[in-house]
């Protein structure tokens, strides 16, 4: 067999066999004779191909695959390609290269240092140094980004490889679960055991992990009060759960006076802590115990202060439950009861929940309403919320309608801003029939910018502006079927209508700017 005929063999028979791409000239001869068994799904820019491989990664559980062109491409991609990397979605992405031949010569669209170019922000990088090696080093790729901690590999491929002779790749499995060392669980374990007042800080590896039901028994187990991390990518606890507190700032004193109080916590599946703006002074109250547990060996590395444990979240959360010991500790506080609505933003939300049907995902990237989202929007399922942890816009698009075609119906609260880093995803959600909601909050701006922009003393900042942008004439053009909606008046049955649809749809709903965010 050839080399495609290997790689196409290896993928099928890892399942992977929806290959998400923009393809050019270096593809070519990987394209060809395209297999009946293979869904090719185009994509109309490379950040977009991207982020939609990594929606239906988050779907399916299988390493999203994606073709890139060569170097503009790849640099096309990379801001997605930093999300993956940084939220822990698994990617093959498979780069085109120019002929082997005509490497020295800087060719037109060649790449001259491929391997380079996406790291850090992959967990491998390479282009094999002979063609008939390229099916197992991709083989190698796609084990090392499904291994825990998941993330997206790169291999770049010169196009005259396509057709050289190879070998079939043997199939083989990776068993990723490793539980965390039976004296340090036992060390934690008497630490929460001793707890007055224990707190758990959940992180978007427990959703990863599909490790839901084990930290709800730890939290239950233990009566702990529980926060997400912040800036969290994914929820890993039902918000509406009588432990559930709310969302920790990304601000390091005032993850102090959250935390006050608690004399041992404990981060699941998250960094030791996320910080969006600085501030001076400890990272922990005086007499608190911090312990991680974490499948990642560079976050337990870097982490500041506290006690890390490494191992898969939900076989050590599940082991640490035997070395605990029932307790009679009193229960949290309840969050306090929602207030009513105040802003347009607000009652956005309020209408989203109450119309959402059952089993929806729900994904997220409106930065400037999103103290507003989590307040009043509760994610009680595994796998239920998808949003970028690590900021770079552009992600919710994309990630919607890959998500959507790996199965799932999914409701995309954007913002203006953040919609146009990756508005082409509409044309692949109309061309797919993707059943995606979109519902475009719309201030006209930056406003997270704006934002900040306050919090450090400049009232109004430049380039936060964005007239004049008919969301509803771009989702037109695209092919999807849109309108321009009032929060108060016909949101709810637009709403409704949408998600009875059996495709595509976008509201456009003017909002005004939500005030500033909590944690400015």
């Amino acid at each position: 067999m050839d080399v495609r005929e290997a790689v196409f063999d290896f993928l099928r028979g890892t399942g992977s066999t929806t290959v998400f791409g923009n393809p050019g000239s270096t593809e070519v001869k990987m394209l060809r004779d395209w297999p009946a068994d293979f869904r090719y799904v185009l994509g109309l820019q490379e950040s977009v191909v991207t982020a939609m491989a990594a929606g239906h990664a988050m779907g399916t559980g299988r390493a999203g695959v994606v073709s890139l062109h060569s170097a503009g491409g790849v640099g096309h991609a990379l801001g997605a390609v930093f999300n993956a990397y940084r939220d822990r979605v698994p990617l093959l992405i498979i780069a085109g290269q120019q002929t082997r031949a005509m490497l020295p010569t800087r060719p037109f669209l060649a790449a001259d240092e491929p391997a380079s170019f996406p790291r850090p922000y992959v967990k491998c990088s390479s282009q094999p140094d002979r063609a008939e090696d390229v099916p197992a080093a991709l083989a190698e790729a796609y084990r090392l980004a499904m291994t825990p901690p998941r993330g997206p590999v790169f291999v770049s491929v010169p196009e005259d490889d396509w057709n050289a002779a190879a070998s079939p790749v043997p199939m083989r499995e990776i068993q990723p679960d490793f539980v965390a060392s039976s004296e340090g669980l036992r060390s934690l374990a008497d630490a929460l055991n001793a707890s007055e007042r224990p707190a758990l800080v959940i992180g978007a590896g427990v959703d990863d992990d599909d490790a839901f039901a084990a930290v709800v028994a730890l939290a239950e187990k233990t009566s702990a009060a529980v926060w997400l991390a912040p800036m969290s990518a994914r929820s890993g606890f039902p918000e509406d759960h009588r432990l559930f507190q709310g969302f920790l700032p990304p601000v390091r004193d005032q993850v102090v006076k959250v935390l006050d109080g608690h004399d041992v916590v404990l981060g699941i599946g998250a960094p030791i802590f996320k910080y969006h703006v600085h501030t001076p002074g400890p990272y922990l109250p005086a007499g608190t115990r911090l312990f991680q547990l974490d499948c990642d060996p560079v976050a337990a590395a870097w982490a500041p202060v506290g006690t890390s444990l490494l191992g898969t979240v939900r076989a050590s959360v599940t082991a640490l439950l035997e070395f605990l010991d029932p307790v009679d500790r009193r229960v949290p506080a309840a969050r306090p009861a929602l207030t009513v609505a105040s802003s347009p933003a607000a009652f956005v939300i309020d209408t989203l929940r109450a119309t959402l049907p059952p089993g929806m995902v729900v994904v997220e990237e409106a930065p400037s309403h999103r103290d507003v989202f989590h307040e009043r929007l509760p994610i009680t399922r595994p796998g239920g919320f998808l949003t970028t942890g690590s900021g770079a816009l552009g992600w919710g698009l994309p990630v919607a309608v890959g998500r959507a075609l790996a199965g799932d119906p999914v409701v995309c609260v954007v913002g203006d801003g953040s919609s146009l880093y990756s508005i082409q995803a509409l044309w692949s959600a109309a061309q797919y029939r993707t059943p995606v909601t979109f519902v475009v909050l719309n201030n006209h701006g930056y406003e997270a910018v704006r934002q900040l922009g306050r919090r450090l003393g400049n009232a109004d900042p430049v380039g936060t502006e964005i007239p004049g942008v008919d969301f509803v004439a771009v989702a037109n053009g695209f092919g999807v079927p849109a309108r321009r909606v009032s929060p108060h008046d016909d949101l709810g049955s637009s709403l409704a209508s949408a998600f009875a649809g059996d495709g595509p749809s976008l509201l456009e709903v003017p909002v005004d700017p939500s005030g500033v965010a909590a944690y400015s």
